[in-house]
């Protein structure tokens, strides 16, 4: 079997081990609804130096593949979960991505995800604006989540379409950061940088149609991103950030 190889050169010693765990609990979780048209790359070998992962052989893929997709993420996101969050703090990229179990998606969200990057800012005006600003909205933007919430969904975390590859038959998912989540945190991320085939979109809406509000929810959702991405890569993206911050 060829494998692929990714070196921890970060800060982070357990970094590849958690980027291991996401891809066991994605593929138990498929494995239980049977769903074999996504698949996880097999964990050859892990610790803290290095990740071994098989090898996938990608190819473009079709719009029926994009479909299928649609409708295989779906079906992962339609199974209810038990909590919010995750068990252990993993990673995003790679920045740490806080965790802990919670039935308060919308306080966990805002305070584990929107104000815990912006802790992260180390310019301190910007960090003071942004978090005085995101504050001030707190309960608007716990109320909206709380209130135009399902039920938990195991999603992939960072779902955009580096992280998305297809080989003849099958769609293949890498570099997860998983965690239980409104499922349209996924769906948001999926329209950044590009987003995907519209056929993807209408897969997943003919197993699981966004709600009304996914318009509404997406900017918040995708805010979260947009801080990691300042966090990692810098000024590129602060406009982003304070546009959404001010416009949510």
């Amino acid at each position: 079997m060829l494998a692929f190889i990714k070196t921890n050169d970060s800060e982070h010693k357990d970094w590849l081990i958690r980027e291991a765990e996401g891809l066991k609990v994605l593929h138990q979780q498929l494995a239980l609804l049977d769903n074999d048209f996504i698949k996880l790359p097999e964990v050859i070998e892990v610790n803290n130096q290095k990740l071994v992962l098989e090898t996938i052989n990608q190819q473009t893929p079709t719009n029926a593949q994009w479909f299928r997709f649609g409708e295989s993420l779906a079906q992962l996101h339609y199974e209810k979960q038990l909590n919010y969050g995750f068990k252990t703090d993993n990673y995003i990229g790679r920045n740490f991505q806080k965790n802990l179990l919670s039935q308060d998606w919308g306080t966990f969200f805002f305070e584990y995800r929107l104000l815990y990057q912006v802790s992260l800012i180390q310019d301190k005006p910007t960090q003071e604006s942004f978090w005085n600003t995101l504050d001030s909205k707190k309960r608007s933007i716990i109320n909206l989540l709380n209130h135009k919430k399902i039920h938990p969904s195991l999603v992939h975390g960072d779902l955009w379409s580096g992280n998305v590859l297809f080989d003849e038959q099958n769609a293949w998912l890498i570099d997860p950061a998983v965690y239980y989540a409104d499922r349209e945190v996924d769906i948001a991320m999926s329209e950044m940088f590009g987003g995907f085939s519209q056929s993807f979109y209408d897969g997943y809406d003919a197993i699981y149609s966004r709600t009304d509000e996914y318009r509404q929810k997406k900017p918040i959702y995708n805010l979260y991103h947009y801080l990691n991405h300042y966090n990692l890569f810098g000024e590129s993206y602060f406009n982003s950030c304070k546009n959404i911050i001010r416009a949510i």
